[in-house]
C-alpha cells in the first residue's frame, strides 16, 4: 500500500532560512557536542557509499515477474533480499508464516437488464512491456478477502460508499437493503465500502476508478501517458484493518504453523459481502444504464454520462469464488548485533510483495532501504559499529492486510517489548518532496536529520522544500523557523503493529508528489512504468536513502536515545483543542438546525420537485467536562519542559555516564511510548491499543488523533464521549509521568 496516499497533508512546515552548510548552527538531540561532528563526519562517509544504479539493478530483478504472496517469484525475491544481506554482513534469516489467504477462481459480472452486458475483467498487456504479459504468472484483479458468493440485484450508485454518502441516499428515500452497490475509490480504505453496504443491507459491492479521480480526468493514460486507462483495475485487500490488520484466524498470535486458528466463520474481519474491483470501462455500462435521481454534484465523475443513483433499472449478477488455503509469506529479517547496547534495537522495515510486479509500490521503497542498509555495511567494513542493534526487515503480505510485519510482531511481542526502541517504516516512494509521520517524541530527529539533507532537484535542504510547498498552499501556520509537525499516524503499512499494537514510537517516510500518475496495484506498475514516469534517475530514491539512514545513524550513534517531548506537548494541545473544538461545533450546529427545523425552514427552504426527506431534529449536544484532559495536559507540558531544561544542558555536559546508566536511561525514553496504550485497547477492536493515534472506523487509513473521544463524538454517542475523557486523561498523566521519570535521571546523572 502506498502511505502516499493516506493522509492528504503529511506536513506542515515553516519556511525555513536561506541554506548553509547543513547542520551547521544545530546541536544534535542525544549526542555531546564533542560528538555530534564525528556523526556528522560518519554521516558524510555513509552518503559516499549510495548508488542510484544499485536500486535501479535490484528493483529491475526484484519486478521481472509478478510476485504477489504465494507466487514462485515472491519466494525467488525473498531469498534473493536475505542473500544480499547476508553479502553485506548481517545475520539473517527468512521466517515464515502461514496465512490464509484467497486467490480468484471464478470472477463474473454481468448486467442482465436493461440490456445484457458482460464484463470485461482483463487489463490488456502494453506493447514493450513484458511484465503486463504475463498473465499465467498473475493474479486476475480482484478484493482480497470478498468471501464467495452469487447476487442478483438493482444496482444503486453510493459515491464513494462512506457513513454520510447513505446519510445522502436516505434524504432522497433511496434504500441500498438487497442491492448491489456501485462505489468509486477514495474517500476511505477500500475496505470500509462494503461493511458500511452491508451495514445497509446491501448483497453485493463493486468498486471502480473514477477517471475523474486518476484516469483521464488528471491526464494522459497509459500507454501514452501515466494515468490509468480504463482497463486498469486497483486491486486491493477489502480485509477490516479498522479492526485489526494480519492474519484473520490468528488474531493477536502469530501464524506460525503450530498456531490454534479461529474457524473461519468466528473470523471478525473478512468482508461481510462480495466485492469486486472494476476499471471505469466495465463501470461505465452499468452506470449508464442507472436511472432515477441525478446524484448530487460531488458525487458525479469524469464518465461522459449524466450520473444517476438508481436503484435500477440496471439490474447486475455477480457471482465470485475463491480458493482459500493457507500460503507462506516470507519475512526477511536481518540483524547488525550493536557493540554496547545491542538489547536496544533500532528496527526498519518496508515491505517486498505486491499485487503484480510492484514497482512502484513497494519496491521503490524496498530498494532504497536495501541501499541504505548496504550502505550502513560499507560503514562497518571500515572499522565502525553501530552501538545499538539495527534489524533491517524485508515484509511479506502487506498488501493483503499488514500481515507479515503483524505476524512477526505478535511472534516476537514480548521481545519487543523490552529491546524495541523505535521502528522506522517506510513503503511507496517517488519524486517530490519529503513526507513524514509518527511519533511526536520524534519531531526533532527528524527535523535535524532532514535539515541536513540536499533536495537533489533544487540542492536547498528536504525540509525547506517541503516547507516551501506548504506555504504555497496556505500552510505552516504558527510554526517557527527550522520547524515541521510529524503527522500523525493512520494505517495502510507496516508501522501499524509496531505502533498502534505494541506501543513502539515509529516513524513513516516518503518522497512524492511530482512523479506524475499512478496505476497501483495494477499489471501496468512495473519497471518501465516507475523509470518513465516516477522517478527517473532514482535521485529521489538516494535522497530517502540519506534521509533515513541518517535518522537510523543517529538512533543507533546517540549517547542517549534521541526522544524530545515538547513537540508531544504541543501536539497533544492540538488534540484537545480539537477534540473539544468538535464538541463545540457540534453543539452548536445541533442547535442552530433543530431551532431552524421548528421555524419550518427547511420545509419552506426545499424545493417541491426534488422531494428531499426533511430533517429530524437531533439529540441535543450536552455539556461535556474537558477537564481531566486539560489537567493532564498540563502535567504533559510541565514534565516536557522539565525534560527540556535537563537535556538541554546535555550537549556541553563535560560528566561521562557509565553504559549502564546509559541504559537505564534509554529504557525510560524508549519505554515511555508504551504508556499511551492500554491492555483493553479501544472499543470494537481491542487489538489497537495506542489510545493517542489509530486509523478511524469508517476512515481505515487516515487517522484519528484521542480516538475514543473523537469517534465517540461523531457517533453522537454522549455518554461514552465523557466515559473516554476520563481514561484519555490518564494515558497522557501515566505518559507525563514517564517524563518526569526520564527528567529526574537526567538531573541526577547530568550537571
Amino acid at each position: 500500500m502506498s502511505f502516499a496516499r493516506l493522509i492528504p497533508a503529511l506536513f506542515i512546515l515553516a519556511l525555513l532560512p536561506p541554506p548553509g552548510e547543513p547542520g551547521q548552527d544545530r546541536g544534535l538531540v542525544g549526542f555531546r557536542e564533542t560528538q555530534a561532528r564525528g556523526q556528522r563526519q560518519l554521516e558524510a562517509r555513509f552518503d559516499t557509499f549510495l548508488r542510484a544504479s544499485n536500486l535501479e539493478a535490484w528493483m529491475k530483478r526484484l519486478s521481472a515477474r509478478p510476485q504477489h504472496l504465494g507466487s514462485p517469484y515472491r519466494k525467488e525475491n525473498a531469498e534473493f533480499i536475505l542473500a544480499q544481506f547476508k553479502a553485506w554482513g548481517y545475520d539473517a534469516r527468512i521466517e515464515t508464516f502461514e496465512i490464509y489467504y484467497p486467490t480468484p477462481k471464478v470472477r463474473r459480472l454481468e448486467m442482465t437488464e436493461p440490456v445484457p452486458y458482460a464484463a470485461i475483467l482483463t487489463e490488456p498487456p502494453l506493447k514493450g512491456d513484458p511484465v503486463t504479459e504475463m498473465k499465467s504468472e498473475s493474479l486476475p484483479s480482484f478484493n482480497a478477502y470478498s468471501p464467495d458468493g452469487e447476487v442478483t440485484a438493482e444496482l444503486v450508485y453510493v459515491n464513494q460508499g462512506i457513513p454520510r454518502d447513505y446519510e445522502e441516499l436516505a434524504r432522497r428515500g433511496i434504500s441500498v437493503r438487497g442491492k448491489i452497490v456501485i462505489a468509486r475509490y477514495g474517500g476511505c480504505y477500500r475496505g470500509v465500502k462494503p461493511k458500511v453496504a452491508a451495514q445497509h443491507g446491501a448483497i453485493g459491492c463493486l468498486i471502480y476508478s473514477d477517471p475523474l479521480d486518476g484516469g483521464y480526468g488528471q491526464g494522459d493514460v497509459t500507454p501514452e501517458g501515466a494515468y490509468r486507462d480504463g482497463f486498469g483495475v486497483e486491486r486491493g485487500s477489502v480485509l477490516d484493518i479498522t479492526v485489526a490488520p494480519g492474519d484473520p484466524l490468528t488474531p493477536g498470535t502469530g501464524a506460525t504453523k503450530e498456531a490454534k486458528r479461529l474457524a473461519v466463520r468466528d473470523a471478525k474481519v473478512l468482508a461481510p459481502i462480495p466485492t469486486l474491483p472494476i476499471g471505469y470501462n466495465d463501470a461505465l455500462p452499468l452506470l449508464k444504464e442507472l436511472k432515477g435521481r441525478v446524484a448530487p454534484e460531488s458525487w458525479r465523475g469524469a464518465l461522459p454520462i449524466t450520473y444517476h443513483l438508481g436503484p435500477g433499472p440496471c439490474k447486475v449478477h455477480l457471482k465470485l469464488e475463491f480458493d482459500w488455503k493457507l500460503v507462506p509469506a516470507y519475512d526477511v529479517v536481518a540483524f547488525l548485533k550493536g557493540r554496547e547496547r545491542a538489547d536496544e534495537w533500532i528496527i526498519r522495515g518496508n515491505h517486498a510483495d505486491g499485487w503484480v510486479a510492484g514497482a512502484s509500490d513497494p519496491l521503490s521503497g524496498l530498494v532504497s532501504m536495501m541501499e541504505e542498509a548496504r550502505a550502513v555495511g560499507e560503514l562497518v567494513k571500515t572499522g565502525w559499529r553501530p552501538d545499538r542493534t539495527l534489524v533491517y526487515c524485508a515484509w511479506d503480505a502487506e498488501e493483503p492486510g499488514i500481515i507479515g510485519s503483524t505476524e512477526w510482531v505478535e511472534e516476537h511481542a514480548a521481545e519487543l517489548k523490552e529491546k524495541a526502541a523505535v521502528y522506522i517504516n517506510t513503503d511507496s516512494n517517488g519524486r517530490g518532496f519529503l513526507s513524514a509521520g509518527g511519533s511526536a517524541s520524534l519531531e526533532r530527529l527528524v527535523n535535524q536529520a532532514a535539515g541536513d539533507v540536499r533536495d537533489p532537484q533544487t540542492g536547498v535542504s528536504v525540509v525547506e522544500r517541503a516547507a516551501a510547498r506548504s506555504l504555497t498552499r496556505g500552510g505552516a501556520a504558527g510554526l517557527g523557523p527550522q520547524e515541521f509537525h510529524l503527522s500523525a499516524l493512520g494505517s495502510g503499512s507496516d508501522f501499524s503493529p509496531f505502533y498502534q499494537h505494541l506501543g513502539i514510537s515509529s516513524l513513516n517516510l516518503s518522497f512524492g508528489g511530482e512523479g506524475r500518475g499512478g496505476v497501483g496495484h495494477s499489471i501496468y506498475d512495473t519497471f518501465a512504468y516507475f523509470t518513465r514516469f516516477i522517478d527517473p534517475g532514482f535521485q529521489y530514491g538516494v535522497a530517502l536513502a540519506k534521509t533515513s539512514g541518517r535518522i537510523v545513524l543517529r538512533l543507533a550513534e546517540a549517547d542517549i536515545v534521541p526522544f524530545e517531548f515538547t513537540a508531544f506537548s504541543a501536539a497533544m494541545k492540538r488534540y484537545v483543542k480539537e477534540v473539544t473544538e468538535l464538541a463545540g461545533q457540534m453543539r452548536a450546529d445541533t442547535e442552530r438546525e433543530n431551532r431552524l427545523i421548528d421555524q419550518g425552514a427547511f420545509k419552506v427552504a426545499a424545493d417541491p420537485l426534488e422531494k428531499l426527506r426533511l430533517p429530524e431534529k437531533k439529540e441535543p449536544v450536552p455539556g461535556l467536562d474537558f477537564s481531566a484532559l486539560e489537567k493532564a495536559l498540563a502535567k504533559i507540558d510541565d514534565a516536557a519542559l522539565r525534560y527540556g531544561r535537563a537535556i538541554g544542558a546535555f550537549p556541553r555536559s563535560g560528566r561521562s555516564m557509565t553504559t549502564e546508566t546509559k541504559k537505564d536511561l534509554d529504557r525510560i525514553l524508549y519505554q515511555a511510548e508504551r504508556a499511551l496504550t492500554r491492555e483493553e485497547g479501544l472499543a470494537r477492536r481491542p487489538w489497537f491499543k495506542h489510545y493517542i493515534d489509530a486509523p478511524g472506523y469508517y476512515t481505515g487509513y487516515s487517522v484519528k488523533t484521542i480516538p475514543g473521544v473523537r469517534e465517540a463524538l461523531e457517533d453522537r454517542n454522549w455518554a461514552e464521549a465523557q466515559r473516554q475523557i476520563p481514561i484519555a486523561a490518564d494515558v497522557l498523566s501515566r505518559f507525563a509521568a514517564e517524563i518526569d521519570k526520564a527528567a529526574a535521571a537526567f538531573e541526577g546523572r547530568v550537571k
